[in-house]
């Protein structure tokens, strides 16, 4: 039997953010096969995974994760906002990460 993901794949758009300021407090996301804010609703309240690779290691393990959560939809293209527990850093921008199809609203 071949692996399932439990995550759909999604990509760092960069901070919320006006002409002038940015918001490094809400991220936006443009998660894979979603292109309408109907779409977008289904992910609503699920989790997000930053996964990345860094330099030193902690607890045996050089992988570190940052967690989030979907919030809102963002504009009608299927762009979502997303909160992080700790605000995402410029060079995740462009990034990819992963949305949990968990907590499940079905």
């Amino acid at each position: 039997m071949g692996s399932t993901r439990l995550y759909s794949k999604g990509r760092v758009l960069g901070h919320k953010r006006g002409k002038r300021n940015t918001h490094p407090n809400t991220s936006l996301l443009q998660i894979e096969g979603v292109g309408s804010k109907e779409d977008a609703q289904f992910y609503l309240g699920k989790r997000v995974a930053y996964v990345y690779r860094a330099k030193t290691e902690v607890q045996g393990s050089k992988v570190r994760v940052i967690w989030g959560r979907v919030t809102r939809p963002h504009g009608s293209s299927g762009v979502v906002k997303a909160k992080f527990r700790h605000n995402m850093p410029p060079h995740a921008f462009g990034a990819s990460v992963r949305i949990m199809l968990y907590p499940s609203n079905i």
